[in-house]
């Protein structure tokens, strides 16, 4: 028999906004790498 783990209301609401952070995180990565390529390919 497999046990799970059974998160509180007050739990699940913290790990949606760290997931949510991690999201515009990652985000925010990929929009930096991509204006940084532009810029490069744009100055040769």
């Amino acid at each position: 028999m497999i046990e799970t783990v059974k998160l509180t209301e007050k739990q699940k609401k913290a790990r949606r906004a760290r997931n949510i952070a991690l999201g515009f995180v990652l985000f925010g990565l990929v929009a930096l790498f991509y204006i940084m390529t532009m810029v490069k390919l744009g100055a040769s």
